[in-house]
């Protein structure tokens, strides 16, 4: 069994930095690297697959440096966000290929069981330029796949992928995970992390916010501030009402526009319609001011 090890890692192009000083390990099973996009997570994955130098630090597979070791290579699957495919080949020519240069002892059949584990077999002698994006990442996986590596880096996967591929794609990552695998991928997208992680590791502008079991990061993000937007027939008695709950931290009417800040997301959402009601007021509007993913992350790096 494998694993990545980053230790002080840092990563910068001139005077921007991409990654800082960030340090964990990744072993068995499935990590998600959560982040918003232009977080690091790119940076980070080709410095784990020996594609990228780090500045500072080390990222070592098992015992040796990823960077200048190209026999790790027969080690790892990588999976590019980028579309690094070319369109003239088929992907059994494109799946073969790979096989062929990680010196695949039997190339032929190793790119037929690739083909069959990422559902492609229907498609593999038509032109990659003529694929769905989902097929495309089907193929990319597959050329991953081919040689068998124990440790899987896959860079935003689940990119233009169906319902139907993806919970395929999710079966096959749970079974590989299952046999002992080192998978490490990307998202961007809370959903997809909380449905196939073991751990996860959030990034945000290059720094590692937070690690650990998904329901711990979820209870970050939960039980954080929250801030809420509110529209009602009487903004002004329903503001009255609200400011006497004590799970209501402030409340502002600024312009008709009615906020109103807490810590607990639910027990405030169970409290405005009887407020309402007691204001004599209708809810015409109750919305989170607060709820993309760059506000959650950053409130984790804050912390």
């Amino acid at each position: 069994m494998s694993s990545l090890n980053l230790e002080a890692v840092s990563r910068w192009y001139g005077n921007v930095v991409a990654v800082n000083d960030v340090t964990f390990e990744v072993g068995p099973g499935i990590t998600g690297l959560l982040g918003p996009n232009g977080a690091g997570k790119t940076t980070l994955l080709h410095m784990m697959s020996g594609f990228l130098a780090p500045s500072a630090g080390s990222v070592r597979l098992d015992d040796s440096p990823t960077w200048r070791h190209p026999q790790l290579y027969r080690s790892i699957g990588l999976v590019p966000e980028r579309e690094a495919v070319y369109g003239f080949l088929t992907a059994r020519q494109f799946i073969g290929a790979s096989a062929r240069l990680q010196g695949v002892e039997d190339p032929v059949a190793a790119t037929e069981r690739a083909i069959a584990m990422v559902d492609l077999a229907d498609a593999a002698d038509r032109g990659i330029g003529g694929y769905s994006k989902g097929m495309r990442q089907r193929a990319k996986v597959a050329a991953a796949l081919v040689h068998d590596p124990p440790v899987l880096i896959l860079d935003e996967p689940f990119n233009g992928m169906d319902p139907r591929q993806r919970l395929h794609m999710m079966d096959l990552l749970r079974t590989m995970a299952a046999d002992g695998r080192t998978i490490l991928f990307s998202s961007h997208i809370l959903e997809e992390v909380e449905r196939l992680s073991d751990r996860v590791l959030v990034v945000v502008a290059g720094r590692l916010a937070a690690s650990g079991d998904f329901r711990r990061i979820r209870r970050l993000m939960t039980d954080r501030p929250h801030r809420f937007t509110i529209r009602s027939s009487n903004d002004r008695a329903l503001a009255r009402e609200l400011m006497a709950s004590a799970e209501v931290e402030a409340v502002e009417l600024h312009e008709g526009l009615l906020t109103v800040r807490t810590n607990d997301y639910g027990a405030l959402t169970r409290t405005v319609a009887p407020a309402a009601h007691r204001a004599g007021a209708s809810l015409l509007e109750l919305r989170p001011a607060d709820e993309s993913l760059e506000s959650v992350f950053s409130y984790l790096v804050r912390r």
